[in-house]
């Protein structure tokens, strides 16, 4: 067996054992380009052979969505997926894991008429209302990991040979999921591990407030009462662990909706929709986006805040060293799952209930009454760099440093 043959059996392993930790019994839901497919039966190998009772392979491929978004009539936009979202909840609901493989084309939706796209999200957004409540409140596995596509990797290695760009995107994925270590799965257990001991710090600290600065930054975010720092993996109603995104490298929270005030700056851009947006700012007023700027997207960015009342607001705050695993490949992924585990983001729209004590049991309107956002969407966003400091807030007014020059201070 060659060498990536091995690494790629590996990943398989990796993504099945620790990813979605398939159980005995378990079915599994994989979505997956078609381009994958060779990946895809390893996936299914792994996962038949772990213990799992059936696995359901959606399969998509981008140039037939790209002709969808030419192509097809505008009503077809505006009507909810009710089949696939009734599919998807009830799968979840009968216990099945989900897995979803990116191989996204950065820039798949560029020129595409944006009434369609934001009507697209807008349709998919209710009728998985109450998928989506399930996974924010951690009530059944899933995991996100990524493939190349030549499209993703020419984005990402432009001056190297086009017959190397596969190869080489290959080998930044892999290195991100630590795959190429003697023991991939040993090393991600002690990656939680660290992770574990920072939220458990933040967690014992309960502070009210924190308060980034960076070049183009200044903003305030107040945490509600009962919040609770969470890491890259969790636990389902069954007791049993998962990792959402592969990689992670991020400690996150929800933050109280009503509570941010000041002025953020993009520090990479974001990969939304199938469009690019670049070198942006949000600014808020009590919680809620004020105004938007970009030199590029600001289309795309203005319709992502406007998707919703929720998508006004805040979801979710992360922080990510800026010397870390993936930020010290200094490469741009052009995509959120990596992008946003190079540096300290933020999320516009809906909030994890797992984010507040409690919160897996509540209800959309008791998680509201608690301060957490609900929205359609939920949309990652690069903030972090070497020049950022973050400070906590206790009740009684004391500063400490949590972040400084982009690293932890403790």
């Amino acid at each position: 067996m060659s060498d990536f043959a091995q690494k790629l059996k590996a990943y398989a392993e990796l993504t099945i054992k620790v990813g979605v930790n398939i159980q005995p019994g378990q079915a599994l839901i994989v979505h997956a380009p078609v381009e994958a497919r060779e990946f895809v039966r390893l996936i299914v190998k792994e996962a038949y052979d772990t213990g799992a009772s059936f696995i359901k392979v959606q399969w998509n491929d981008e140039q037939i969505t790209r002709m969808q978004y030419d192509l097809a009539s505008d009503e077809i936009f505006e009507k909810e997926p009710k089949w696939y979202a009734g599919e998807m909840t009830e799968m979840v609901e009968e216990g099945a894991a989900v897995l979803h493989i990116l191989s996204e084309n950065p820039d798949l939706l560029k020129g595409v008429n944006q009434n369609r796209i934001v009507a697209a999200q807008k349709a998919r957004g209710k009728a998985m209302a109450k998928y989506r409540a399930y996974q924010q409140a951690d009530k059944f596995s899933w995991c996100l990991i990524a493939v190349p596509s030549p499209e993703w990797a020419a984005k990402v290695f432009p001056d190297a040979p086009e017959q190397e760009q596969v190869s080489l995107l290959w080998e930044a994925i892999f290195k991100t999921v630590r795959i190429g270590e003697a023991d991939p799965v040993a090393a991600w257990q002690k990656h939680i591990t660290t992770l574990e001991n920072k939220s458990k710090v933040l967690n014992e600290k309960k502070y009210k407030k924190l308060h980034y600065i960076a070049p183009g930054t200044d903003l305030t975010i107040e945490l509600p009462e009962g919040h609770l720092w969470a890491q890259g993996d969790s636990i389902n109603e069954k007791g049993h662990t998962f990792v959402a995104n592969m990689p992670t490298e991020e400690v996150f929270t929800a933050p109280l909706k009503t509570g941010v005030n000041g002025t953020v700056s993009s520090t990479k851009p974001l990969s939304y929709g199938g469009n690019l947006i670049d070198k942006f700012s949000l600014t808020f007023e009590n919680g809620r986006i004020i105004k938007v700027t970009a030199e590029e997207g600001l289309e795309a960015l203005q319709n992502l805040v406007d998707i919703d009342e929720g998508s006004h607001y805040l979801g979710e705050v992360a922080l990510v060293p800026h010397q870390s695993p993936i930020s010290d490949t200094n490469i741009l992924f052009y995509n959120t799952l990596f992008d946003e585990n190079a540096s300290n983001h933020l999320a516009i729209g809906s909030a994890y209930a797992f984010n507040l004590e409690g919160g897996k049991n509540m209800n959309q309107e008791q998680l509201a009454a608690a301060g957490l956002n609900t929205s359609l969407t939920h949309v990652d966003f690069m903030i972090g760099s070497a020049e950022m400091d973050i400070y906590g807030i206790t009740a009684d007014g004391t500063k400490e440093p949590i972040f400084l020059k982009g690293n932890w201070a403790f």
